[in-house]
């Protein structure tokens, strides 16, 4: 029954991400076009690129934790609305005209929605997930999650390859409007089962379910919807914190509890940052890095996800789901931190215009970077902390995404110039690679540790 769940929902975020990455790899053309007509290089676009995602974490980094309180105490159907709504309108936009004019409209939109969308639907994703799988089988279905979007990834990028770059916004629109009915009518409710009290749980050392889970959150949907107003209102002053979810929100040592009550936490929650700063800065510049040095286009930046997309779609359905079993999340999270260091340094170091498909194939190792992260973190809280574990994480994730476009945009837009004070292109991109040697030495660091489960079983029984 969970698979079938966790099923529909990947067929929702599978839609909704091949509309939304089918116009990834015209974005850099647009913007070249309208903004710098006829330049390879423009200092303008990198500074507004840099801009843009600086402005989403920033956002992110407030949003994406409530979004994961929320998920702990609502069902995740009416959440995940919201950004999938929202999401639509970029697209919708420049569907209608790639005028300079709605080319502004476009930036000032992705920069608003990105704030609400770009780490909410993960987050949201990853916490519906974590609510209907057990323990055991997390990293594979964090790993699936994270194969779904490669999967996307690789379709949009075949159909940008075919479709111009009208044609493409369109059918980015119409999917998105797809994958939002298709959630709200077709992705199952979490079923609602009776859930056993607490001296139950603590005679028969029993964990809560997947439909347990479901069963708290709809209780107090109900309740902060107003159908059990007097109760709510007879058991507050007993209950108080059980029945106010914005709790979370307003108490920030539940935050800090997590990084001081476990060191996997805590380490995993560094390394995210790491691994975000330096891929944060990676993206964020490499096609504008690319279009300089070796006049890459559209078709060029189409092939190189595609060879990414691929590799990280084979590794996430095939290869990580047997590695984690037999391997275990943190070796396998250091083997991704590895290729990912080799993978920046490669484009830096780029003597030739081949070097960079070279470089794309490692996405086989990196993609299995978050899903690590993601796993690790799930096991170290309870099933009712799933949302605020999940949230901190991206939360922290927003944090890096704010700051390396500040430190990396005009590193990169300076040695593309003229007055770089020495000739090498790919020096921010190089120092993206460092910051991910760093996160790599941490990981190797990182010991397993059990499951809190596994731990409360223990307390219980003795």
């Amino acid at each position: 029954m969970e698979q079938r769940r966790n099923l529909h929902l990947m067929v929702s975020l599978f839609l909704y991400q091949l509309g939304s990455l089918m116009v990834l790899p015209s974005i850099t053309d647009i913007l070249m076009g309208a903004l710098c007509p006829g330049q390879h290089e423009c200092g303008l676009v990198i500074y507004l690129a840099g801009f843009q995602q600086a402005i989403a974490g920033m956002g992110n980094l407030i949003v994406t934790p409530l979004v994961g309180c929320l998920a702990d105490a609502f069902d995740i159907k009416p959440l995940l609305t919201i950004p999938m709504s929202i999401g639509i309108f970029p697209s919708a936009i420049l569907a209608c005209s790639q005028s300079k004019q709605f080319v502004i409209a476009y930036y000032l939109a992705k920069t608003l929605t990105s704030i609400i969308c770009d780490g909410s639907i993960i987050c949201l994703s990853l916490v519906y997930v974590a609510d209907n799988t057990s323990e055991g089988g997390r990293a594979t279905a964090f790993g699936l999650l994270s194969g779904t979007s490669s999967c996307a990834f690789v379709c949009a990028t075949l159909a940008s390859r075919f479709l111009s770059r009208a044609s493409a916004f369109q059918l980015s629109t119409l999917l998105g409007a797809i994958a939002l009915l298709y959630m709200r009518f077709l992705l199952p409710e979490v079923p609602v089962v009776p859930v056993p009290t607490a001296s139950i749980i603590a005679e028969t050392g029993a964990t809560a379910s997947p439909e347990m889970v479901g069963e708290r959150k709809t209780r107090r949907f109900r309740r902060f919807m107003g159908t059990k107003k007097e109760t709510l209102l007879r058991s507050r002053s007993h209950d108080h914190a059980s029945h106010l979810p914005f709790r979370s929100f307003t108490q920030l040592h539940d935050l800090i509890s997590m990084w001081t009550s476990s060191s996997s936490f805590s380490q995993a929650s560094g390394i995210a940052f790491l691994v975000s700063l330096g891929d944060s800065g990676l993206h964020s510049t490499l096609l504008y890095y690319l279009r300089a040095q070796y006049q890459f286009g559209k078709d060029q930046f189409a092939e190189l996800m595609l060879i990414n997309g691929i590799a990280g779609a084979v590794s996430q359905l095939f290869i990580m789901p047997i590695l984690a079993a037999y391997v275990g999340e943190e070796r396998l999270l250091s083997v991704g931190l590895f290729a990912n260091c080799v993978h920046a340094f490669l484009y830096a170091l780029a003597w030739t215009n081949w070097v960079p498909y070279v470089a794309a194939f490692f996405g086989l190792m990196i993609v299995m970077v978050h899903p690590c992260i993601r796993s690790i973190v799930s096991k170290q809280v309870g099933p009712d902390e799933q949302g605020k574990a999940q949230g901190c994480i991206s939360g922290i994730c927003s944090l890096a995404n704010t700051v390396s476009p500040l430190v990396v945009t005009p590193l990169t837009a300076l040695f593309l110039s003229a007055e770089a004070p020495f000739h090498f292109p790919g020096f921010s991109i190089m120092c993206t690679g460092l910051v991910m040697m760093a996160a790599f030495v941490q990981s190797c660091t990182m010991r397993a540790v059990p499951p809190i489960s596994a731990l409360s079983s223990l307390v219980v029984r003795a």
